[in-house]
């Protein structure tokens, strides 16, 4: 199935790649057709930038400026630990798609930690840029079947890499100034990223723009994302009549507890169950979602960003 879906990708066209975090819909990131068709199925407005996955720093350097900082965060958590972290530096190099920085220049780069997604990347030979497989806005896929249920007729191969082992997308990192910025927090925890640095991290909060132009910094900066079709309503004791209860831990049990993201109160296990179980509830009976309140630490912050703005109007 690799080399079929190599010969797809130098054809420009797209497909569903596993990845640890979440699935995603890769193109070859030098390729504006291809690149545009990403934009299309997803149906995502084009000032939201796409992440460019490569299968190593020295590739990484090939098309965007490694600081001494982005080096050190590079080599600690993309080859020593199990985490998922997104850099935004500068971009260096013209072959890149424009479609896939949406003008700016600057470039999300990110080695995902996937030996299928790796070993894809490696042997095309240039960065993939892939976004989670759903439509824009939608509830990210964890698994091959849910790709193939929301885009399937729309793509014309998905590579089963089993379930995602983070959950989440990754986090996302600035580190194209002076101070480092976090943009996104994800599958790895802020916490991490502040002891390697031995600083206090800086956290991009408003929902707008980073810049004076009309295009986002980075992915999943948009105010509503992530979103069931169903209203989801957060820090909930109990379900109202008609909605499910998405609860977490034993504290937050109820009689009418619909499915727990975590019995024992793991949030590595709450990350990764997240969205699987909020696309379970979507295409249920309920006609809407409530959900137990969620420590705000650790991977607690990107369960609250994900379910902040699956809720946001």
């Amino acid at each position: 199935m690799i080399e079929q879906a190599l010969k797809m990708l130098s054809e420009g066209q797209i497909i569903g790649m596993p990845t640890e975090s979440v699935y995603g819909l890769a193109a070859d990131a030098t390729n504006d057709t291809a690149v545009a068709r990403i934009y299309a199925v997803k149906k995502r407005p084009s000032i939201n930038p796409l992440i460019i996955h490569v299968d190593s720093i020295e590739m990484a350097r090939q098309w965007g400026v490694f600081t001494e900082l982005a080096e050190m965060l590079a080599k600690e958590f993309w080859y020593k630990t199990p985490s998922s972290l997104t850099l935004i530096v500068k971009r260096n190099n013209a072959a890149l798609s424009h479609l896939v920085t949406a003008g700016l220049d600057t470039v999300a780069i990110r080695m995902p930690m996937h030996a299928i997604a790796l070993d894809l990347i490696n042997k095309f030979g240039k960065p993939l840029s892939a976004p989670s497989a759903n439509k824009s806005n939608s509830i990210s896929p964890t698994s091959a079947e849910a790709v193939a249920i929301e885009l399937g007729e729309l793509i014309p191969l998905i590579i089963d890499g089993g379930p995602c082992r983070v959950g989440v997308e990754s986090t996302i990192l600035d580190v194209s100034e002076n101070d480092p910025i976090l943009l996104r927090p994800g599958g790895t925890t802020l916490e991490a990223i502040e002891k390697v640095l031995g600083i206090t991290v800086k956290t991009y909060t408003e929902n707008t723009p980073t810049s004076n132009t009309k295009s986002f910094k980075a992915p999943g900066m948009m105010k509503r994302h992530y979103a069931p079709s169903i209203p989801l309503r957060l820090n909930a004791k109990m379900a109202l009549p008609g909605e499910a209860y998405l609860t977490f831990g034993t504290e937050n049990q109820r009689q009418n507890e619909t499915l727990n993201l975590s019995e024992s109160g793991d949030l590595v296990e709450a990350t990764a169950n997240l969205f699987r179980m909020i696309r379970l509830l979507d295409c249920s009976s309920y006609n809407g979602i409530a959900v137990a309140p969620i420590p705000n630490f650790g991977l607690g912050l990107a369960i609250n960003d994900r379910l902040s703005r699956a809720s946001a109007e």
